[in-house]
């Protein structure tokens, strides 16, 4: 019987499938327009080497330059992140901005419970989680064209073609699996999260998300099994004897 891909495996294997472009990432967050932070921009950045707490003080009283340098230092990983979460370059600027404009209203609510960038990800990914749920509920008349990322100038044109069907793949993969699981997916093996700041981000419990990750890793496993852009990586992948790593029983009640 075939074994199952290292954790490790399929994590490389997602991160290189789902990486955004530098130059696109430049792209979709070079300004934000009717953004607070973007506004704000225009006073001139913060005078000297600032910490994020008196940012924060600073951006709560009103100093719209504090906020400015918050979006200044933040926007390209939360641009990143909307990337890998949503999977279409052309709304990243859109859902990036929306999150800064949650973050500028809800400032207030920040106690430091838990750090700036782990209250900043909560936000990012609840942003993310409803600009998905209005995506699905609105009709599609026309499945939108697949989007391409720049052209990798060291991999010849047979082999550019097989990663980009590749890429495709696997993000289709990444949309059949529940809400929770792709998120908890998403933000360890790809965004490279530990599963402590995790739980904090998606107020579970960590044995929760441990869980959620191992089915989620599993279902991938066995979709690759059944793509013909990507079986053959699983192949590659398969250890040929023993179990992968962390591939142990957990109760499904814990998983959805």
């Amino acid at each position: 019987m075939r074994g199952a891909p290292r954790a490790t495996d399929l994590r490389v294997c997602a991160w290189g499938l789902t990486a955004l472009p530098s130059g696109a990432l430049r792209r979709e967050t070079e300004a934000i327009p009717s953004s607070p932070a973007a506004r704000a921009a225009s006073l001139g950045a913060v005078k000297g080497p600032v910490d994020v707490d008196e940012l924060l003080r600073r951006a709560r009283s009103g100093d719209r330059a504090a906020f400015a340098e918050l979006y200044r230092r933040h926007r390209e990983d939360v641009a990143r992140l909307v990337f890998r979460m949503i999977g279409r370059a052309s709304e990243v600027e859109d859902v990036v901005q929306e999150v800064f404009l949650q973050v500028h209203k809800s400032l207030g609510d920040f106690r430091g419970q838990s750090k700036f960038s782990t209250w900043l990800h909560r936000v990012t990914v609840n942003v993310v989680l409803m600009t998905r749920r209005a995506q699905k509920s609105r009709p599609v008349l026309a499945e939108p064209p697949a989007e391409r990322d720049e052209v990798d100038g060291g991999l010849l044109p047979d082999e550019e073609a097989t990663r980009r069907r590749r890429v495709d793949a696997f993000r289709r993969l990444l949309d059949r699996l529940s809400e929770k699981k792709r998120t908890v997916y998403i933000l360890h093996d790809i965004e490279g999260m530990a599963p402590a700041e995790i739980a904090a981000i998606v107020e579970a419990p960590v044995l929760t998300v441990r869980t959620r990750l191992f089915y989620a890793r599993r279902e991938l496993s066995d979709m690759m099994r059944e793509e013909p852009a990507l079986s053959q990586l699983v192949d590659e992948m398969t250890q040929p004897e023993g179990k992968a790593e962390g591939h142990r029983e957990l109760p499904e009640t814990e998983a959805t």
